[in-house]
């Protein structure tokens, strides 16, 4: 069966985009011919649409034509004009709570619990949380060591993970938005794949205090060193290496259970997106996620300007009415987040999204949303909060890949999948990422970093369900520790960016 030219998502669609490059002169369907060169991805008009006239994908405005467009054309970033985003204020909510969602093979998994309450850990890692970046060179050099001369002999131990940030000094840490940056540092250091060990590292002299970071009985020579206190560089290597040996005794005795579904915490993101990224990786994830989800999981979606102009849409899964305000309240104080910043939902889309076929924020924000799936909303967090509930969580974060992740994180996310059109390497140090990618060419241009290729959804020779299917396997058996995603094996861990909307001084 040859593949189709062209994918079409709702019947009011007057734009379709294409599955391959598509030549000038090439009869897309009855009579419509290819007026130019389609990229790979990129729109062809459907219909001749008027200057002003709505340009329309999932069944939504994209926006408006900034001049006419003939039947058959390319319709590219540069031809549309952004709408008005939509209203928050009066948004319904609850008229779209689907229960019939589809079973998943398995329910349960193997991890390790939780001494501290909460989700399970996917990984058994030695976390060792800084208090500023300040301490960073001479914990990264305490690290190498531990890595070569202790990890050896603690075999239950996967890794050594310093915690490094750019926060802690030089900041207005009582403003009220450092709020922020300080909640994501107090859940990072309780991360589930920490195993309920806490080891820190101050400097002694920063506006982060230990007493900010951990709650007062937490702290104690057995957690924290401050490296001011000790005796010159040798002693802090000592000091630290000698209390990393007592933590990873500890650790060496965890042990995997079999546990169930409800004890595993997943998050979903995407990045260097692509038009085909909302009709194959997308929405084969949120078929993984609607599994998960009706096994007893907790699923986690974010990224504010990628939802934006589809929150009412969101807000019709939430299922109460404090759900649907928490949604409201995170879209306008993201609104004016923007606004102080002079720019607006419109800076997101990057050169590659656009090369790839994306327009707007708006059809980047239809596509990804679809990787939720159609699981009720029952929670909205604030970035870097953790979850009181189980089920679909929407959590506010940045769109940017680097920033949303350690937001994710703090959240206690085990694993995140991750979902691409471009490509990126990205991955983190705390946690596993399963990459998926939305078509063929990706997984024939990186074989051995994309875990799970979505492609065929757009040539017809694989279903989203089939799909969503082999990624709940695949989100299984990393999460219990049978397989490592190739982000996880070739240690491709980005630098930890903490979300700090807050002054610098």
């Amino acid at each position: 069966m040859s593949a189709p030219l062209y994918i079409k998502i709702k019947d009011e669609d007057n734009v379709a985009i294409a599955v391959n490059e598509i030549k000038a002169g090439t009869e897309v369907m009855d009579g419509i011919v290819a007026a130019q060169d389609i990229p790979q991805a990129h729109k062809i008009a459907l219909c001749d649409i008027p200057k002003g006239g709505e340009i329309i994908r999932y069944g939504v405005v994209l926006g408006y034509a900034i001049d006419p467009i003939s039947k058959g054309s390319w319709i590219n970033e540069h031809m549309l004009e952004l709408p008005t985003p939509p209203d928050v204020d009066n948004m319904e909510y609850g008229t779209n709570l689907v229960t019939d969602l589809p079973e998943p093979p398995v329910t349960t998994w193997e991890g390790y619990r939780n001494p501290w309450g909460g989700p399970a850990g996917t990984r058994n890692i030695l976390g060792i949380s800084t208090t500023v970046q300040c301490v960073t060179g001479v914990l990264n050099v305490a690290v190498e060591r531990m890595k070569k001369e202790l990890l050896p002999k603690y075999p239950n131990v996967d890794d050594i993970v310093p915690v490094n940030h750019p926060y802690g000094c030089g900041v207005a840490i009582n403003a009220p938005e450092a709020k922020v940056p300080i909640r994501i540092l107090r859940n990072l250091a309780k991360h589930p794949n920490f195993g309920g060990q806490l080891m820190v590292v101050a400097l002694g002299c920063e506006k982060l205090t230990v007493e900010m970071l951990l709650d007062e009985g937490d702290i104690s020579p057995e957690n924290v060193i401050v490296l001011q206190e000790e005796k010159g560089f040798d002693a802090m290597i000592n000091a630290l290496m000698e209390m990393a040996e007592k933590k990873l005794k500890i650790l060496n005795e965890r042990k995997r259970e079999t546990l169930p579904l409800s004890e595993l915490l997943i998050g979903m993101q995407c990045g260097g997106s692509d038009a085909f990224s909302g009709v194959t990786a997308n929405p084969s994830a949120g078929y993984a996620a609607d599994m998960l989800v009706k096994g007893g999981a907790t699923v986690m979606f974010s990224e504010v300007t990628e939802v934006r102009d589809g929150v009412y849409l969101l807000a019709h899964r939430c299922v109460s009415e404090e759900v649907e305000k928490k949604l409201a309240a995170e879209m306008k104080w993201y609104d004016n987040y923007l606004i102080n910043g002079q720019v607006d939902r419109s800076a997101n889309p990057t050169p590659g999204n656009k090369k790839g076929g994306l327009a707007n924020i708006v059809e980047k924000a239809m596509g990804s949303i679809a990787k939720s799936g159609t699981s009720p909303i029952v929670e909205v967090l604030s970035p870097g909060e953790k979850p009181s509930k189980h089920g679909l969580i929407y959590a506010a974060t940045p769109a940017s890949d680097i920033v949303c992740g350690p937001c994710q994180l703090a959240s206690g996310i085990g694993l995140q999948v991750f979902m691409t059109g471009r490509g990126t390497p990205y991955g983190l140090a705390i946690a596993p990422v399963i990459k998926v990618c939305s078509r063929n060419d990706m997984k024939e241009q990186w074989p051995d970093l994309i875990d799970v290729n979505a492609g065929p959804v757009a040539t017809g020779e694989a279903t989203i369900p089939e799909i969503g299917t082999q990624l709940f396997h695949e989100i299984i058996d990393v999460a219990s520790g049978r397989k490592q995603s190739f982000a996880e094996k070739y240690k491709l861990h980005n630098d930890l960016c903490i979300f700090n909307p807050a002054p610098i001084t």
